[in-house]
Parts: structure tokens; sequence; C-alpha cells
């Protein structure tokens, strides 16, 4: 039987989407919820999974191609011829070593940045006696910036772990062991199907819906190919969950849940990078003299340009263009006329930067990250477009490094995607401002003693007066938004 695979349903706002990353190959086998391809919008990224077990016959649209709702983008066919091939598959790979040989490996926390004291141990991918492959992740440790994984130097078996999730680490302590050799390739064949899923028990989508509903995921009962759990076992797991009869609730004087008649809470740690950012915040709010301005643009100029250059410049440069790189842009020319902006305080120090790093704000499962795009005076629409995406999706799948994270003269966030028509953004220290984006409205206009509706957005500055004054504040906000209301000006250096 063969199953069609199609683009989502996109948003009424969204007119076409393109195709970002393929996660299979033709011939490939797949199950049932994995993600297949990653569909990227103005707005969001979609993922688009395998509604069934089989494997992909035919892919028919490519990366960088751009789709419409409900547009064919692959075909997958019934697993069952394919499944013999399959099974044999990963007996092949076992490790191999000389007889009667065999060699422990110790698994040790990376060295950590010269700015992380710490880390801590968040989620173990693998267990005791289970068989792993070369470079397969074995754990994600957490910092108060990044995830690093850990992977396997060598085809082995896990035979022992040492330090459990939620307990702290520091650099190069020991973690795990990892054995290959004779006694691991006898336990490889053993477990290497559920080893060659096990990247897989947990699909994008279920993880996604496990982490929502706030579920412990080592309850539930996978019911899928090799134990994968599905969305129906999860669905499953939460309605024999209400049906089950409550249990006492025991006496403490901190529960992690409290049942009040029918209603409950539930307590949950906060993981070390929601601490940082709850941190910072506070130190945002508390050490400066913040204030926030506002204004409003015309973004018409702007949707016209992209609607009448955006078929050529996708083609031309092989990325879509968005708002964010006429907004970067925009800023960086405002904050070449108004050095004040691009400056930090250090003690009693002002220093200026003759440089532009812009931080994005990105939105990821862990929390709101500001990864770095550097230099952005020497980049062009496309350069800032592509850069973007890819600290966005590295951000989503937590793939961000130290370096990108630190550093940055000034912010850019946009909490238009989200539907936000106006907020005051806070500052990201030690930077001196951050620009806050909302979301584009039609509204009545007085153009000309006429009344309009045009595309409006609300711009906030929010910036710390001890460094910058109100007149230095107004006029770099109005700058902006003369640039993004005469696009031209950006290019006329006017």
């Amino acid at each position: 039987m063969t199953t069609e695979i199609k683009v989502p349903v996109l948003p009424e706002s969204v007119a076409d989407a393109s195709v970002a990353t393929w996660h299979v190959s033709v011939g490939d086998t797949v199950s049932r919820d994995q993600n297949l391809v990653d569909i990227e919008t103005d707005k969001v990224v979609l993922e688009v999974v395998a509604p069934e077990d089989g494997v992909i016959t035919e892919i028919l649209q490519e990366e960088g191609a751009t789709v419409l709702g409900e547009q064919l983008l692959a075909k997958i066919e019934d697993a069952a011829g394919a499944s013999a091939p399959a099974a044999a598959a990963p007996a092949a790979s076992a490790p191999q070593a000389p007889a009667g040989e065999t060699k422990t490996i110790q698994i040790k926390v990376p060295v950590l940045p010269e700015s992380v004291a710490d880390a801590t141990i968040a989620t173990w991918h693998v267990q005791e006696g289970q068989s792993v492959s070369r470079d397969e992740n074995l754990v994600d440790i957490e910092t108060d910036k990044v995830v690093l994984e850990v992977v396997s130097p060598e085809d082995g078996v896990v035979t022992k772990i040492i330090s459990p999730e939620g307990e702290t680490v520091l650099g190069d302590q020991l973690i795990a062991e990892v054995t290959f050799g004779a006694s691991a390739a006898a336990a490889a064949p053993a477990a290497a199907e559920e080893s060659s899923s096990a990247d897989d028990v947990l699909s994008p989508s279920v993880r996604r819906l496990i982490s929502e509903k706030g579920l412990d995921a080592s309850k539930i009962t996978g019911t899928g190919k090799n134990g994968r759990v599905t969305k129906e076992d999860v669905e499953s797991f939460m309605k024999a969950q209400a049906s089950a009869p409550k249990a006492p609730a025991p006496v403490s004087a901190t529960p992690s849940s409290q049942v009040l008649g029918e209603r409950t809470q539930k307590r949950v740690p906060m993981t070390r990078l929601r601490k940082t950012i709850a941190k910072r915040l506070l130190e945002a709010k508390n050490s400066t003299a913040m204030l926030t301005t506002f204004n409003e643009i015309n973004m018409k100029p702007i949707m016209d340009l992209r609607k009448q250059y955006k078929d050529v410049f996708e083609e031309r440069h092989g990325a879509r263009l968005g708002f964010m790189s006429f907004y970067v842009k925009a800023v960086v020319e405002a904050l070449k006329r108004f050095p004040a902006v691009n400056a930090s305080i250090d003690g009693d120090d002002i220093v200026y930067h003759n440089y532009f790093d812009v931080s994005i704000a990105v939105s990821t499962p862990r929390g709101l990250v500001t990864p770095v795009l550097r230099d952005c005076d020497k980049l062009g629409f496309a350069e800032i477009e592509n850069g973007i995406r890819e600290l966005a999706i590295k951000g989503r799948d937590g793939k961000l490094t130290v370096e990108e994270m630190q550093g940055g003269n000034f912010t850019v966030t946009n909490g238009g995607v989200f539907g936000s028509l106006l907020s005051t953004p806070i500052l990201n220290l030690p930077q001196a401002a951050i620009l806050g984006m909302h979301k584009i409205q039609d509204r009545p206009m007085a153009v000309n003693g006429k009344v309009e509706i045009l595309p409006m957005m609300y711009l906030a500055l929010s910036y710390d007066h001890r460094l910058i004054d109100g007149k230095e504040s107004v006029g770099f906000l109005v700058t902006i938004k003369e640039l993004l209301e005469d696009p031209t000006r950006l290019l006329l250096d006017v």
C-alpha cells in the first residue's frame, strides 16, 4: 500500500512554505511518527512525520523547493517486503573485535567553557547493558547556556552508568563506561534491534506531547515497532491515569504534587537554563535604568518589495526573503548613526563597539535564547536570512555552541510571530538596548487627509537610560522607521 506524504495545512496568513531539511532518503526504512522533513514558513518550522511504518520510495520535492499546503512531498510503501533485510542489517553492524579481547572506555564530561563552573546530567539516552554504535548520542549534559551531547567513541555495550539524571557534574568527570570487544560482540546481536531504533523511541511529535502534558516517558509502554511509543500510547496512558483511583497524597513539607479535591498541581525543578534566564532578567531589571519608547511603521513598502522579488531572490540565493533581514539591516545602519546604542557600560567606563554583532532572540523548547549573528554590516540579505535560519534550527535542536551564545552588542526580538501586538522587551545584559518587533496588523491610517487601510507594526525600543538619552533613543527608533518605510534608503545610505 502506498501512503502519500503531503505538506500540512498552512496557517491562514501563510501563502507558501519551503522544504528546509529532509531527514530521510529514498530507500530508507521509517517508523510511525518518525520525523521525515522540516517545512519552513515565514513564522515557524513544521515537522512532517510518517503516519505508518514503511519505506521511502519517492521524494518529489527537494530541499529549498517552495511548496503549498496539501502539496505532495513523498511516497511511502508498506515495509513488509523490506523487513527481512532491515532485520539483518543491525546484526551485520555488530561490533567486531578479536576473540577474547575486550576494552573498557571511560565516558567523561567534556571540558566545560571557562565561564561555566559545573553542569547537570539532563537525559540518558541509553541504559546499562544496551548496545551502542560509534558516534551514537549517549547523554545530554546541560550547562547554564547550552546542552552538550556526549557520544560513544566506539561500538560497544554500556556496562556502567555512574552519574544518574539530575546529578551535578564537573568538567572531565567520569560518568559512564562502555566496553567493546568479545563481550560486547556477544551482547550486541541481542540488543541490535533495540539500539538501531534508540533515537526513534520517542519521535519529536511524541516527545512534544509528553512534555506538554508533563508525563513520565519511562512509565509509558510502547506498542509500536521495536517498542516505540506512539501518540496512541500516550493518549491511552493519559486515559488510564484519568480513570485510575487517586492515591492518597503523601504527607510532605514540600510535596511535588498536591491534590486539592479534583484539582491537582505539579512541582518540578527549574532547568539550569531557566534559572539562568530568571537570574539575568531580574538582574537587568534591578541594575539598569530601563525605559521603553515606541513608534509604528507602515510595512506596505517592504511587503510590496518582498512580493515583487521573493521568487527571483530565492532562485538566485537559495534563501527565502523574510522580514528579519530588513530589520537587521535597518538596525545596523541605525547603530552606525547612534554609537551610544551600540555601546555598553563596564564599571565606570563606557565601551563603544566598532563592530555590529546582533543577538537574535530564538524561542526553543528549553527557553528563550539569544544566539549572535556576527559582523552583520558585512552580510548581505541572503547571508542574514541563512544565518538566522541556521541559528533557529540549532536552537530548536539544542545544537547551539557556547561561542554562538556569547557576545552581541544589540538584540532584536520578534514577538509578532506569536501574535504579540505590543510589548516592552527587557534588556539583554550587558547590552544597552533591545528592539522589539510585533505583529503586522491592518489598521485605518490617515494618509494625505484620507483614510487608508495599511499593514502597521509597532516598534518598541527598551534602553538603559544611564547610557542612552531620550533624544538618542527616539532618534534611533525614528531612523529604523524611516529605513523600513522606504527600503531604498538602505541601498543609498541616506
